[in-house]
């Protein structure tokens, strides 16, 4: 296939384009800034006014696109002007995208946009799949806003899929590569009470999940792209701290997680979602990592 990508210096990004041109697809990176891009892979300027004409030339034939862009949600405390950039940089870029592929003429066949399973807001124990409501936090109200955004690509005649993914495992770089150092060193330990969720998805399994749904016609919609079997926060940190061979028994206090990181912490570090991929596995995804301790051994093999 022909294959559009933005966000592929991200930590998704950057595997989803490898194993894509690895497997013979003809892969487009879109880039903000000019950069280095794999062998075998072309890029193209991110849209701009102006650029119609030569966006119809990069991208003639062009099947499928994955919308992976964002600016990071767990950067830093969440001013008002952080909300502001967070909000834009999903639902204003997914709309600019969009509305160039039409003035080009390029129709894809595909849309895939990232999301998160933030789009159900804290919601405690309870089991939640793709027909689960949205919250009504900040995060939840991002994600219905970057859906909504990211469904104008159907008068493209594309199908749209909803990439709702949960936290992604791997050593080089996200939540996995920031706690290490501490575990290492023995202060890890479970956030605040340790009750809360975490959905948890290897990337490797993130990276099938993406190419299986942008390879079947009849995927459309959203999709928790979350392992079956989620964690508390406690029993991922033991899982951790054994993987490591360090104690983990070290708590992060939630007084200290909201001084320190004020809503921001609240919602990314002391809520969770107990989120369940139930339409991924109706399609017949089978998962390399379902299960935590082994996904964090992967991980963590030389």
């Amino acid at each position: 296939m022909r294959v559009a990508v933005s966000g592929s210096t991200g930590l998704i990004g950057r595997r989803l384009v490898q194993e894509l041109a690895a497997g013979g697809h003809q892969v487009t990176v879109l880039q903000r800034r000019p950069g280095p891009v794999p062998a075998g892979v072309q890029a193209a300027a991110w849209p701009q006014e102006g650029s119609a004409e030569r966006w119809a030339e990069c991208l003639q034939g062009l099947e499928a696109v994955v919308h992976l862009g964002g600016s990071p949600i767990a950067a830093g405390r969440w001013t008002h002007e952080r909300k502001r950039e967070i909000l834009a940089s999903r639902v204003q870029a997914t709309g600019r995208l969009i509305s160039a592929l039409a003035t080009a003429g390029v129709r894809p066949k595909a849309f895939l946009c990232a999301s998160a399973v933030g789009y159900y807001g804290p919601c405690g124990d309870e089991p939640l799949d793709e027909g689960s409501p949205p919250g009504d936090d900040f995060l939840s109200r991002v994600c219905v806003a970057w859906e909504g955004a990211a469904a104008d690509a159907a008068s493209l005649g594309a199908r749209v899929v909803h990439l709702r993914t949960g936290v992604v495992l791997a050593p080089e770089g996200g939540m996995l590569a920031r706690l290490m150092p501490f575990f290492r060193l023995g202060l890890g330990g479970p956030v605040g009470s340790g009750r809360q969720w975490l959905p948890w998805i290897s990337l490797e399994d993130e990276v099938a999940a993406i190419r299986m749904l942008m390879e079947r016609a009849d995927a459309s919609g959203p999709y928790n792209l979350t392992a079956p079997q989620p964690v508390t926060s406690r029993s991922f940190a033991r899982q951790l701290g054994q993987a490591l061979r360090r104690p983990s028994a070290m708590p992060l206090p939630a007084a200290v997680v909201r001084l320190a990181f004020g809503e921001m912490g609240e919602a990314v570090l002391l809520s969770g979602q107990r989120a369940l991929p139930r339409r991924l596995q109706d399609l017949g995804f089978s998962f390399r990592d379902a299960d935590l301790r082994a996904a964090l051994d992967a991980c963590l093999r030389p």
